[in-house]
């Protein structure tokens, strides 16, 4: 692929592309410390407006506890919620082999990270998953202020990389997410598996 719309950029998602997570082992731990079950706790405050509040930058790392604590009649200090609430991430081959394929292509592409999280994971994962090393650009939704799938996150994303739209190549776990940057002309594609994911990279005229 030669000329407009050849790929300049991979751009790839961070939660279950790079890094796995599971809301619901901090909600088990933090069920001991209110009279609320794990279920009812992860209804209530992960993917809710709080939690997504926090993710777009809006809110504070305390703020958000508090609001927590409240919401749930918490019996847990900050200090104590902060590691609980961190403690979700595990590197799973899959992770692993996603990792090394980003650290080939970097050699001949631009490579840059785009995550909706909030401050307190980021700064965890940072601290304790080496996976940052692999991007020339990291985003996050916490600095940007804006969150996935708002087409805003894209656009600020665009013009920070310097390149057109048809010049990306984006992958992310979620496909209303795909489906966000699609519409901007970003070349999109769910993430599956490695084997998918180097099918898709060729069907765009990547070399890895």
């Amino acid at each position: 692929m030669t000329g407009k719309g050849k790929i300049k950029v991979i751009l790839c998602d961070l939660g279950r592309v790079l890094v796995d997570f599971n809301h619901e082992t901090a909600a088990r731990r933090i069920s001991c410390f209110c009279a609320k079950t794990p279920q009812e706790i992860f209804r209530l405050f992960f993917d809710s407006p709080v939690t997504n509040a926090f993710e777009a930058g809006k809110i504070s790392p305390r703020d958000f506890y508090l609001q927590v604590k409240e919401m749930l009649n918490l019996q847990l200090g900050y200090d104590s919620f902060i590691p609980i609430w961190n403690d979700i991430f595990t590197l799973s081959v899959k992770n692993r082999e996603v990792y090394a394929l980003m650290n080939r292509l970097r050699v001949n592409y631009q490579t840059a990270l785009l995550s909706n999280i909030n401050l307190l994971h980021y700064e965890y994962l940072q601290k304790n998953f080496p996976v940052f090393d692999v991007f020339n650009k990291v985003f996050v939704s916490c600095h940007l202020g804006v969150t996935k799938p708002d087409k805003l996150i894209y656009q600020k994303v665009i013009e920070e990389l310097g390149v057109t739209a048809e010049e990306i190549f984006y992958i992310d776990d979620r496909p209303e997410l795909i489906q966000s940057a699609q519409g901007l002309c970003i070349k999109s594609f769910v993430f599956k598996d490695i084997p998918q994911l180097k099918r898709d990279l060729a069907s765009v005229g990547v070399v890895f």
